[in-house]
Formats: C-alpha cells, structure tokens, sequence
C-alpha cells in the first residue's frame, strides 16, 4: 500500500467574489456585543466586542486609502502583542492591501534587509520597535486608534486566488523568503476546525505566540473570529509562569502553544487545575513525550499537536475526534491530498520513510515565495509541494514526523537558517569560521550553538549577536574550536559538528 492520502470529500471550492477579512468577521454583524478579542493581564482585560472589532478593521481600511495607499501596495507591519496588530493586518486586506507582518524582535539591519526585499508602500511602527532603514512612509499605531471612528469600508471582493498578505520565512540558503498567500487560505483553515481544534462559537482560545507568527494570526484570532468565538490574547510583558493564571481566570477552554511553553508552565506546576480547559494545541515543532505526558498528568488534558509550516499551515494533527497514535503527529485533516516521497518523487510504500508532500491543488497552499520563481519551483515535484519534512505513514495514515532533511533550527517554533545567523556572526572581526546547529540541552530541550574558529570570547560574539540578529535567532551557547569538520568536498559536515558538540 502506497504513502497517499486522497480524501473522498475534498473541500468545497471558494466561493467568488472573496475576501479573506470579510470571510473572518462574517459572525461580526450577528454577535455585535460578543467578546471578540480580550487582552489579558493578571490585573484584568481589555474587551474588544465583535462590533468594535469590525468597525477598527474597516476604519482601518478607510484610514489606509485616505493615506494614500492604493490596492496592491505591501504594508510593512512593525508591531507587537497589541490590538492594533491584527485591526491593522485585517484592515488592510479589507481593502486589497497586502500586509506583511514581521518579528517585533527583528533588529534594524534584519528588518531593513526584508523590506528591501518587498519594497512596502507604507510601515505601520509601533514605540520602541526598530524601523527599517528605507523610504516608504511611516504611519504611526496611534492613528489607527483615530481610524476607528472613519466610515467602514467596503471589502475589496475578487478572485479568492490573488494575494491577500505575505509573511516571512527563513531560506535554507540563508535569504529570507516572503511567503504570499491567497484570500482563499482562510477556508482552507476550516479543515483544521474539526480536524484539529475541536473548535465551536463557545469557546475561549487563550494562544501564547507572537502575532507576527502564521501559527498565532491563524489558530489564535482568525479561526477563533470565523466561528464567533472569543480569542484571548496575553498581553504585553506577560511572563510565562502567568499564564496558568490567566488560564484559568479567564476560563480558557482551549490553549494553544509552542511545545516549549508547556514545558516552561510545567516547571512551576506539577498539578494544574483547569476546569474549563478541553485540551491543548501544539504546532511549532515536534512535541515531546515527556512534555505531552507531564500536561496530562496535571491538568488531567491532552494535547494534540499538529505539524505545518509557514506555506500551508497546519494539515497533519491529532484532533479531539481522532487522537493521533503514540509516536505520530498526527492525521491528515479532511480534505488534505498529502503524500510521502521518494527521491524519486514517487510515493513509498506505507511505513518506509520520505518526505511528506502535498498536492499543489490544497486551497491553503502558498502562491509561491515573492521575487524568487526559481525557489518556488525548486519545491515542487510534478504536483507535489515538497515540504522538507522526513516522514513515514502508518497503514491506518497516521504521519511519524522523522525530523528535517535540511539543516534548518527551529528557535521555539520558529524556523533558522544556520546560514543567516553563520553569516552575521562572521561579520565579527575575531570570529573567524563559523558554524551554527541546533543542540539538544535536554530530553525535551534545544538551542542554537555557534562554534567558531577565530580568537573572539564568546562574551564578544554574544554581544555581537544581540546588534544584528533577533533574540529567537541568537545562539545561546558559543564555542570556540580549532577547525570545523569538513567532508572531502571542502563542505561543512554539520552532522559531524552536532555529535562532537555533544560528545563534550
């Protein structure tokens, strides 16, 4: 039996004309004084209701095309944890502008390099967050405070195929790639309400990632807001070890995290009451045993967890219906083509390892990567989008997620190019040779790890770090060494390098 998984009912074609923020605020008129939104400290919370949450977006549509915008034009978001992130990301698809959300944590050489790549019309700058060193002009948060209050815009409705916002991800060859994706990725995520959330209109989806991440924007306020429920949004300076608080106080049914975030909660909970709380959700990266096994224990819930990526979102996971087997990540939701392939492109047999492929007519399927036709065709095979995931398939079409066949970190959910934290390490006058890998610190634990050839301290590379790269990328641990382990090739032998690391 091959490794393929065709669903019976793939899902129902866009309705046309569309437009994604339309799609999600479709509830809004229906469920006007509903919380919509709730931003969460220990002292209390800021509530939004559906209605003020979709007049801020289409003010906020209103206000962008009186700047001058005009449909097309990239909006570079330059934000953090606050209401204006997703008012300004709705707000400019309402109208046919494209946002781009990015990293607050981004230092202003790395966010000068992006906007380089996408040349946006316009950045929208929250206090204390670094600019990009380029031209387009700058809007000020506070002035979507005042867009509020303008007339509501009219959606912007067209082909469900044509770009709605872009994100970014790393490159394997350590440029960033600009992910674009189409208005109809949002009904595509309806194949994740049942087949991974369990998700109705009553529930509260506490999620503890940053806005700017695909995981966050899309399980913890779009989804959410698409079914009339309420998301729940830890605000800013919100430390970890309160979230159990806010867990609980705010009854949050549903919580959604990093597997890292589990793991830090755990630490200072043995025992967890939540009586609200269903289960959680982990996407980002593998979830552990032990983690998944210890949140069990103490809050008497499950897990499931799902596997992704910034291309096509989550399409593998265990769901409240259909719990993944031990050791698997997963199922594939319904509706998903999805495959495991050979190096031939062509599917192995059920329970032999490959990459895990999907189809390229999936509707939550990325358009292609901006400006780089050769590496958005290099991911493809025939009809398969090549995902770079190694897996196998068990005969039920349960998915054992076997790591990565590339090089690339993962930094608490976040994908790293070795090459783009090797490089601007190296820009150290003293750093000589650098190499950077993923190490595992514990059973359930890993960090970034630079081993570097030349006489700098790693106090000094530390300090480097902190001026070009942001803090999820910066490596924690520095090590110097006499030469990096190469193959006959003269190239880099990162596996080498990984196993003497460990070995001291």
């Amino acid at each position: 039996m091959l490794s393929v998984h065709a669903d019976p009912t793939p899902a129902p074609p866009c309705p046309a004309p569309f437009n994604l923020a339309a799609e999600v605020l479709a509830r809004a008129p229906d469920l006007a004084e509903k919380s919509a939104m709730q931003i969460l400290r220990p002292t209390g919370a800021e509530r939004w209701s559906y209605a003020r949450l979709e007049a801020a977006v289409r003010g906020a549509g209103s206000g962008l095309l009186a700047a001058g915008l005009v449909p097309g034009d990239r909006v570079l978001l330059r934000l953090g944890n606050v209401p204006e992130f997703p008012v300004a990301f709705l707000g400019a698809i309402a109208v046919g502008l494209v946002p781009v959300p990015t990293s607050s944590q981004l230092t202003g050489p790395e966010i000068t390099a992006l906007a380089a790549e996408i040349a946006p019309a316009a950045v929208i700058a929250g206090a204390g967050i670094a600019l990009p060193d380029h031209p387009a002009r700058v809007i000020d948060a506070s002035a979507l405070r005042g867009f509020e209050a303008l007339a509501p815009a009219d959606y912007a409705m067209g082909d469900p195929d044509r770009l709605a916002y872009m994100v970014f991800t790393s490159g394997t060859s350590g440029r960033p790639r600009a992910v674009m994706h189409a208005h109809r990725a949002i009904r595509a995520r309806r194949m994740m309400h049942q087949g991974w959330y369990g998700l109705t209109e009553a529930d509260r989806l506490l999620h503890a990632g940053a806005f700017n991440w695909t995981y966050t924007l899309g399980t913890g306020l779009m989804d959410p807001w698409s079914v009339g429920a309420t998301a729940l949004i830890p605000g800013p300076g919100v430390a970890v070890d309160q979230l159990a608080l806010l867990l609980r106080r705010f009854d949050a049914t549903l919580f959604a995290a990093a597997p890292g975030v589990f793991r830090q909660i755990l630490k200072g909970h043995r025992h967890l009451p939540l009586p609200r709380l269903r289960h959680g959700l982990s996407a980002g990266e593998a979830l552990p045993d032990s983690i998944r096994a210890a949140w069990t224990a103490a809050t008497g819930t499950p897990i499931h967890e799902a596997l992704g990526m910034s291309e096509c979102s989550t399409f593998i996971s265990g769901s409240p219906a259909r719990p993944a087997p031990a050791g698997c990540a997963g199922y594939p939701q319904p509706g998903r083509h999805v495959a495991v392939l050979g190096g031939d492109g062509v599917p192995v047999a059920r329970g032999q390892p490959g990459v895990l492929a999907v189809h390229r007519t999936d509707p939550g399927l990325f358009l292609g990567y901006y400006g780089q036709d050769a590496e958005t065709n290099a991911r493809f095979a025939g009809d398969w989008f090549l995902t770079g995931d190694t897996v196998s398939m068990d005969p039920d079409g349960a998915i054992r997620y076997l790591g990565r066949d590339d090089d690339m970190m993962n930094a608490g959910g976040y994908r790293v190019s070795p090459l783009e934290v090797e490089a601007a390490i190296a820009r150290h006058p003293d750093a000589g040779e650098v190499a950077a890998i993923e190490i595992r610190v514990k059973a359930d634990a890993s960090v970034i790890a630079a081993c570097y050839t030349g006489p700098a301290t790693p106090e000094a590379l530390q300090a480097h770090a902190e001026t070009c790269l942001a803090r999820y990328k910066q490596p924690r641990l520095f090590r110097p060494v006499a030469e990096l382990p190469k193959n006959p090739n003269g190239k880099l032998n990162r596996r080498a390098l990984r196993e003497r690391f460990a070995a001291l």
